[in-house]
């Protein structure tokens, strides 16, 4: 996701910058987030809310009011650039879902205010590395994602086949068959509750589960694995091209200098007179 480029501010504009960009104000703000995410948390216990309805509404709306100051602030130091950062919008789009009345036609997205507790991502370096690496392996994800759902419709169809006459309830159909299969794949009783009965009347019917699971269970997921880890080592390696490059430059600039110091010692060599052999 791209960052702020904001042109060079003056001004209030400038002060209201710098006012964000302080440390102690991030901090207060993640702060307020996970006070916010607990309080939450509070409002589905029926005995909590008996007790202390009215204290955790109040904070609940002071905290959202932080929220709103701080996006509008954002949005005055920002300008457009706001709008064209990813999680700016992000941080706009949930604050505002929590503005929803909570009656009327749209009142079903004021259960998405829970929705806040994600702007922990936007304060925590980390945790950004880590969806942005999830955005850029969607290719790669989708194309494996693609091999997979080729595998599971081969096996689905096979599978129904097979056994659905044997086992309507779980093969009887192709979206049965990939309801079983899906909970095969998950390994969730898949022996003792699909396979070994299946291989009480098909015997050779390992033949069939033991190939899939390899296949759509563990070397699928390990491919999925491979594609995030390549993701966040390129941001990595991103994020560190500078040192990266001043550190080949300084071995090349090394390299360069022996072979000098090397040429400068062989031509010296050749200046000296020949030994004597007597």
């Amino acid at each position: 996701m791209n960052e702020l480029t904001v042109p060079a501010p003056a001004g209030l504009q400038a002060k209201v910058l710098s006012l964000l960009a302080r440390p102690w104000l991030q901090h207060t703000l993640l702060a307020l987030i996970l006070i916010n995410a607990a309080l939450l948390g509070l409002e589905t216990s029926a005995a909590v809310m008996a007790v202390a309805a009215d204290p955790i509404i109040w904070l609940d709306k002071l905290i959202l009011t932080v929220f709103v100051v701080e996006i509008v602030l954002r949005i005055y130091a920002h300008r457009l650039s706001f709008f064209k950062d990813a999680w700016s919008l992000f941080d706009f789009i949930v604050v505002a879902i929590a503005l929803v009345p909570a009656s009327g036609p749209f009142a079903v997205l004021r259960a998405l205010r829970v929705l806040r507790v994600l702007r922990v991502l936007t304060f925590v370096p980390s945790m950004k590395k880590i969806v942005g690496a999830l955005v850029q392996s969607l290719n790669g994800m989708l194309s494996i994602a693609m091999v997979l759902g080729l595998v599971y419709y081969v096996s689905a169809v096979m599978a129904t086949k097979l056994f659905g006459e044997a086992f309507p309830e779980w093969f009887g159909s192709l979206g049965a068959t990939l309801y079983t299969l899906f909970q095969v794949m998950t390994l969730e009783s898949w022996s003792m509750g699909i396979s070994r009965p299946v291989m009480e009347q098909f015997p050779y019917a390992w033949a069939f589960f033991v190939p899939f699971i390899l296949i759509a269970t563990f070397t699928m997921l390990n491919l999925f694995i491979a594609v995030i880890v390549n993701a966040v080592q390129s941001m990595h390696d991103e994020e560190h091209k500078e040192e990266i490059d001043a550190k080949q430059q300084l071995q090349q600039d090394l390299v360069a200098q022996m072979q000098q110091l090397q040429a400068e010692l062989a031509a010296l060599r050749a200046q000296l007179p020949p030994k004597d052999s007597t």
